[in-house]
């Protein structure tokens, strides 16, 4: 089973949950046992698993980031979103979750996050299941 899902980014850096999409995904398709498996395919967005109650999380996330791969640092590259690209390795493009009894086997705050670094633009994201149904 597979699905793409379309969403619109915001921002320049945006963190989407996307918990949800997932936890639909697998209703729809009566996933009891299996995993699952989120890819972005985009060079300057990625996907992370991290806390989902606290919205100070993303935003200190957004912050260590921006530490670590500042906007303008004279870069080479001449699009002008190297620290996008720079962001997007560091989170990575892809989280395969286990399914449980129908479950996502998530920690208890715990959110699939779509990581946006170079926004805002129309995006995607694929969902396929894997192995038992």
């Amino acid at each position: 089973m597979f699905k793409e899902v379309t969403i619109t980014t915001k921002k320049r850096t945006e963190f989407i949950n996307i918990t949800n999409h997932i936890k639909k995904f697998i209703q729809d398709h009566e996933i009891k046992d299996s995993i699952v498996y989120i890819f972005v395919p985009h060079t300057t967005a990625g996907v992370t698993i991290n806390e989902n109650a606290d919205p100070a999380v993303p935003a200190d996330m957004e912050m260590g980031l921006n530490k670590i791969a500042p906007l303008d640092d004279n870069y080479l590259h001449l699009e002008g979103n190297s620290a996008a690209h720079i962001k997007t390795s560091l989170i990575g493009t892809h989280q395969v979750i286990i399914i449980e009894n129908g479950n996502l086997k998530l920690g208890v705050w715990q959110g699939v996050f779509f990581a946006e670094f170079d926004g805002p633009r129309t995006r995607k994201f694929f969902i396929k299941s894997m192995g038992q149904v």
